[in-house]
């Protein structure tokens, strides 16, 4: 006996495909920034911070880096720089091979 299969075509029903809206799709988010953090050591002169800093932060000012380099001794701590990671892992670099005792990147 020969059994014969019989498929009945569907029929589907189409609607028209309407795209959504792109401009509520998308969401821009901008890059996060990375704070450069020198902390306080006991071997680093107030001099030799300030120099670096001025060195290596660009548009680091005599001012600023005096004030930042107290700020590390008097607190413990300060961010001398925040911006794009690219850049904040270069001057954590520099700092850091200059001698400067750093803290982890950070997300600001």
């Amino acid at each position: 006996m020969t059994s014969v299969l019989s498929v009945a075509p569907v029929a589907m029903a189409t609607a028209p495909t309407v795209a959504p809206d792109r401009a509520s799709q998308v969401t821009q988010k901008p890059y996060p920034n990375y704070k450069v953090i020198v902390l306080n050591d006991d071997f680093n002169t107030f001099q030799h911070v300030e120099e670096c800093l001025m060195k290596y932060i660009p548009a680091m000012t005599v001012d600023r880096a005096k004030q930042l380099t107290k700020q590390v001794h008097y607190e413990g701590q300060a961010t001398v720089w925040v911006g794009p990671q690219e850049q904040a892992e270069l001057y954590h670099q520099q700092l850091s091979r200059a001698g400067l005792t750093m803290a982890p990147l950070e997300q600001a």
